[in-house]
C-alpha cells in the first residue's frame, strides 16, 4: 500500500461512524421533487436536504454557499485559483410501491452490513463518501495545492435546472468527477438528442403509442379499419401481436434507447404492417422508406460511428396521430466525435421531404475525455491501486450521467463492477464495506488530483 493510502485508511476508520450518522440523517429527509411545496424551487424537502448537507459541510470545516434561490449549494476548501470539482445531487426519486420495501424508504436502517434507504446509492451515499474522504485528508493536514469544491445539485432526477443555473452564474471547476455512476469510470458519453418530427395529419389515421423518448416501445395499438388485413400482414411479416376488445396490439421488446438494437420497436413494426395493407401518411412513409427496423438509421446518417463510443442509435419512442397532427418522438444517441448540427441538418432535410418538421425537445452534449488525459489516467491509476482490479476498462456509454453538466468532468463510481445497482429500486441500499472502499478511492483520487 502506498504512503497516502496508509495514512488515509486509519483516518477514514476514525470518521466512518460519523459518515454513517450523517448519511442516515440525510436519508430521512424525503427529498422528492414537489414544486408546489414551500418557497423552494423543487419543494421544501429538497430545500431541507440542501441546507442539511451544507450544515454537515460546515461542521466538517468547509466554507459553504447557499444559492439565494435554492437551486444549488457548494462547499469548498483551499484557496488556490485552480479548482477540482465533485458534483453530486441530493434529490431522489419517489419510493414507489411501499409494499415492495422491506424497510421504510426514508428511515435509514443498517442490517447485515448494508444501509437501506432511498438515496443511499443514488446519490446521497456516494456524495457524502467523497465529502468525508476529503475530511480525512483535512484531518491529516494535507496541503491542497488546488481548491476542492463540492457542488450539490437538487434537480438531477428531473430537468437539471439546478446545474443550468449554477453554470450560468458560478465559477466552473477546471476538472472533476461525479460520484453518481459506476467504477472504474465513464470517459465517453454519446450526445443525447430528443426531438419531434411532425406535420399536418391529412389522413383518417389515428394512433397513440409509446411512453417515452428513451424507451423502445414494446406495444403499439391499432383500433382502426382493416383489422383483418392488418392481422394477415403481421402474420406474413412474422410480427408478434395480440388482439383484445379494443383492437390489435403489435408486440415488441422494451429496452433503453441507449441499447435500442437489443429491443424490438413495436411502433416501427405497426407502421411497416400498415404500409403493407395500403395505408399511407407522412410518418408511415418516413419510417418505411428510411428506418424500417434499423436501430442505427443508416439510410439517414450513413455508417455514423467512432472508436470511442460506437454507433449512432435511433429510436422512435412515441407516435401520435390525432385530428390535427401526426408526430414521431425520437431519441438519438450521437457518437462523441460526430457533430450535432450535421445530424440535425441531415434529419431535418429528409423529414421536410416527407412533410415533417424538425422540432427539438432536449439535447445533452456528449462527454469525451481521451484515455491519456491527466484526469482519466489519475482516476484509473487510483482505482486500480486501491482495488487491484486490472481488468475493468474505462467505460463508453450511450446513457447520461450527471457528469455531463460540466466540461472536463467524468462519472467516477460509486458502484463497483461486481455490485448490483439498486438505485430507483425498492430496497435501495449500499454495502458499507464497499462504500468505505469508495471513500478510500475518493480520498486518494482527490489527493492525487491536487498534487
Amino acid at each position: 500500500m502506498d504512503h497516502i493510502s496508509e495514512l488515509l485508511l486509519p483516518e477514514l476508520q476514525k470518521i466512518e461512524t460519523d459518515f454513517h450518522r450523517a448519511l442516515m440523517e440525510l436519508i430521512e429527509i424525503p427529498s422528492v421533487i414537489n414544486e408546489h411545496d414551500g418557497d423552494y424551487p423543487f419543494g421544501k424537502q429538497i430545500g431541507l436536504a440542501l441546507k442539511k448537507t451544507l450544515s454537515i459541510c460546515e461542521q466538517l470545516g468547509f466554507r459553504t454557499y447557499y444559492d439565494p434561490k435554492g437551486y444549488y449549494g457548494y462547499a469548498e476548501i483551499g484557496d488556490a485559483k485552480e479548482m477540482i470539482g465533485v458534483l453530486g445531487h441530493l434529490d431522489v426519486v419517489p419510493a414507489g410501491k411501499l409494499d415492495e420495501w422491506e424497510t421504510a424508504p426514508f428511515q435509514a436502517i443498517i442490517r447485515d452490513g448494508k444501509m437501506y434507504g432511498r438515496g443511499t446509492q443514488d446519490d446521497k451515499g456516494p456524495t457524502l463518501a467523497a465529502l468525508f474522504a476529503v475530511k480525512a485528508l483535512m484531518n491529516l493536514g494535507v496541503p491542497f495545492t488546488k481548491r476542492i469544491r463540492f457542488i450539490f445539485g437538487t434537480d438531477e432526477e428531473t430537468l437539471w435546472r439546478c446545474m443550468n443555473r449554477y453554470c450560468e452564474i458560478e465559477e466552473i471547476p477546471n476538472m472533476g468527477f461525479s460520484p453518481d455512476s459506476v467504477f472504474p469510470l465513464v470517459y465517453a458519453e454519446k450526445g443525447l438528442l430528443q426531438l419531434h418530427l411532425e406535420g399536418k395529419n391529412e389522413t383518417g389515421l389515428r394512433l397513440m403509442s409509446g411512453n417515452a423518448f428513451n424507451a423502445v416501445p414494446d406495444t403499439a395499438r391499432y383500433s382502426g379499419e382493416k383489422q383483418t388485413e392488418l392481422i394477415a400482414a403481421l402474420r406474413a411479416l412474422d410480427f408478434a401481436y395480440e388482439t383484445d376488445e379494443d383492437g390489435i396490439v403489435v408486440l415488441g421488446k422494451a429496452v433503453h434507447a441507449q441499447v435500442t438494437e437489443k429491443g424490438i420497436n413495436a411502433i416501427n413494426r405497426l407502421l411497416i404492417a400498415l404500409k403493407k395493407i395500403g395505408y399511407t401518411s407522412k410518418t408511415i412513409e418516413f419510417v418505411n422508406d428510411l428506418i424500417k427496423e434499423d436501430p442505427f438509421a443508416v439510410k439517414i446518417f450513413g455508417e455514423c460511428e467512432d472508436k470511442a463510443s460506437g454507433k449512432l442509435k435511433f429510436n422512435v419512442g412515441k407516435i401520435e396521430c390525432n385530428d390535427e397532427v401526426e408526430r414521431l418522438s425520437i431519441d438519438i444517441r450521437i457518437p462523441v466525435t460526430a457533430g450535432k448540427q450535421e445530424i440535425v441538418d441531415r434529419l431535418s432535410q429528409l423529414a421536410w421531404e416527407y412533410g415533417l418538421a424538425y422540432k427539438e425537445f432536449d439535447y445533452l452534449k456528449s462527454i469525451y475525455i481521451p484515455k491519456d488525459h491527466f484526469l482519466i489516467k489519475t482516476l484509473m491509476n487510483v482505482y486500480q491501486e486501491v482495488t487491484n482490479d486490472l481488468v475493468s476498462e474505462p467505460i463508453s456509454s450511450g446513457g447520461a450521467t450527471y457528469a455531463r453538466a460540466m466540461d472536463n468532468f467524468v462519472a467516477f463510481g460509486a458502484v463497483f463492477p461486481y455490485q448490483t445497482k439498486t438505485e430507483h429500486q425498492p430496497n435501495e441500499h449500499i454495502e458499507l464495506a464497499d462504500m468505505f472502499k469508495a471513500m478510500l478511492i475518493y480520498g486518494k483520487a482527490i489527493y492525487e488530483l491536487t498534487r
